[in-house]
């Protein structure tokens, strides 16, 4: 079975992302992008993996760069996450293609898509994002 395949069959067994190589795999089933953001500060080598995720916004695009991720797939993905990958390299495809993230309440985007918005290095993003989540949780 394909990386990717292993990583899909993951997220339909309750992950929220998994990252599978030929013989490694993560996952989780914690939201949001606080688990993805851990592993790309922690720096581990994650060339060749493949992803399955349930939502990718360019935040989630940027570390999956940044990470040098080969191949995602997504069941909902933006069309900025689409435009990241395009610009990287990284293969991608999803379920379903939309115009941005939106946020869990519903009546906007995503703030971490909107912090990344118009950023275009995934080294800067990775800095901006942890400064957003941390703003976030401390309130």
């Amino acid at each position: 079975m394909e990386q990717i395949e292993r990583a899909k069959k993951l997220l339909s067994s309750g992950a929220t992302f998994a990252l599978v190589s030929d013989d490694e795999i993560f996952s989780t089933d914690r939201r949001g992008i606080a688990p993805l953001l851990e592993l790309a500060e922690e720096g581990k080598n994650l060339s060749g993996f493949s992803a399955a995720d349930k939502i990718v916004g360019k935040a989630a695009a940027m570390l999956y760069c940044y990470m040098e991720i080969q191949e995602v797939w997504a069941e909902v993905m933006s069309r900025a996450a689409a435009a990241v990958f395009e610009k990287y390299g990284v293969k991608y495809s999803c379920a379903n293609l939309v115009d941005y993230i939106i946020n869990r309440n519903g009546d906007g985007m995503c703030p971490m898509e909107s912090t990344v918005a118009d950023m275009d290095s995934p080294a800067e993003a990775i800095r901006a994002l942890r400064a957003k989540l941390n703003e976030l949780t401390a309130k």
